[in-house]
């Protein structure tokens, strides 16, 4: 037991001065500078150049005339053109149908001889005033037969009138028995068959014109702020035969399998504002959209959806950004010459859905971050990546956009 003792004050006294050894020999830590560590961000150069509004909207083909085809006169059908069929077309003048015109050639018939009969009597009536005034002159004649003469060739003159208006009804009538097309254009559909009975004032077919199509776009009244649009109807009052004046508009559509373009222009604005849902219905003209006078990759049929872009306001100088750009409240990161980050308000145009518009507020060579930043800081370092600049978007015709509530300035 005694033995053990002094071998265990060995140990611990061992211990101690092996520790107090470490502690009094070690050696103090290289201090190194730790680096400031700067978020990565993409850039994009700001450069000031024109651009025009584009505003999207979508809408139906219309026919721009629409019409039944209705007989002026009762008879029986015995030719049928093979343009009076469901998507047949036809040009203005061609006959589409005929009805038996035996009974009004009778009718014609007697109006002339109606006519012949007046212009006998009148003549006769005509004669006889002559005579009786020839005898007056020499104070042969009474007052009596004067005026019996006078009023036989009044009645004979009114007898004459309405026998020639016989006449012109009668044959007004057999003419009518020829059906033929008002305009150039296309049967919608029809109702009527060689051998069937029709009915003056009973409709045999649905016509529509082929000169023109049109498509009503609905858009948010905020959207006319962008586009070249007369708030007054001058475009309206403008003469129908004359070329639209009005912004040109692009449609596309999906049709038999492929993506298909045409081109039209606007020519109106209709009315009234919805009152439900705020929109305001513009009006597209597309000549042609059947391709009957040139060319076309595909026709504008009526009852096509459409997408139409419509070309709207020129502004000479504007800032287009990419649509990351933008921040909370209106704001864009301005990366400076010292590499800082910079909060900078600017005006706001539009924003549309990859791209925003600029108006003010920012410096031409400008940088612009357009990297996500979770809470950044105004004057934060950051680190450009080199040659990460992204190049300015043309608009693309395939972007639709979403506006906002401001106006261009």
């Amino acid at each position: 037991m005694r033995s053990s003792i002094p071998r265990i004050l060995v140990i611990v006294l061992g211990t101690i001065l092996l520790v107090a050894a470490l502690f009094f020999f070690r050696r103090s830590p290289e201090e190194k500078e730790q680096p400031e560590i700067a978020p990565l961000v993409r850039t994009t150069v700001a450069e000031a150049r024109p651009h025009r509004f584009r505003v999207k909207a979508q809408g139906t083909v219309e026919p721009r005339t629409e019409s039944e085809l209705i007989p002026q006169v009762s008879g029986e059908v015995l030719w049928i053109s093979s343009s009076l069929a469901a998507g047949g077309f036809f040009e203005e003048g061609e006959l589409l149908a005929r009805i038996d015109d035996a009974d009004y050639r009778v009718d014609r018939e007697a109006a002339r001889a109606a006519v012949a009969r007046a212009e006998s009597q009148h003549a006769r009536a005509e004669k006889e005033l002559e005579r009786q005034q020839r005898l007056a002159d020499r104070s042969v004649a009474s007052q009596s037969r004067i005026d019996d003469a006078v009023n036989d060739f009044k009645v004979a003159e009114a007898s004459l009138r309405e026998a020639r208006a016989r006449l012109e009804r009668a044959e007004r009538d057999l003419a009518r028995t020829r059906i033929v097309a008002p305009y150039r254009g296309r049967v919608r559909s029809e109702q009527v068959d060689i051998g069937q009975f029709v009915a003056r004032g009973a409709p045999i077919a649905t016509l529509y014109g082929v000169e023109f199509a049109e498509v009503r776009l609905p858009l948010p009244d905020r959207e006319l702020a962008f586009l070249d649009v007369p708030l007054l109807p001058e475009i309206a009052r403008r003469d129908e035969d004359t070329e639209p004046i009005g912004a040109p508009v692009e449609l596309r559509a999906e049709f038999a399998g492929a993506r298909h373009r045409w081109q039209g222009h606007l020519v109106r604005t209709e009315g009234e504002l919805d009152p439900r849902s705020r929109m305001v219905q513009l009006v597209v003209r597309v000549p042609d959209p059947f391709g009957l006078d040139e060319a076309r990759s595909a026709p504008l049929a009526v009852g096509l959806f459409v997408e139409a872009e419509i070309a709207g306001q020129l502004l000479e100088e504007a800032i287009v950004l990419p649509r990351e750009a933008l921040r909370p409240g209106g704001r864009v990161y301005v990366v400076g010459e010292d590499g800082r980050l910079r909060f900078r308000v600017v005006d706001l145009l539009r924003v549309e859905r990859d791209e925003i518009v600029v108006g003010g507020g920012l410096t031409e060579g400008e940088r612009v971050c357009t990297s996500p930043l979770q809470g950044a800081l105004d004057g934060m370092r950051v680190r450009v990546i080199e040659g990460a600049e992204d190049p300015l978007l043309e608009p693309s015709p395939d972007r639709p956009s979403v506006a906002t509530n401001e106006r261009p300035r």
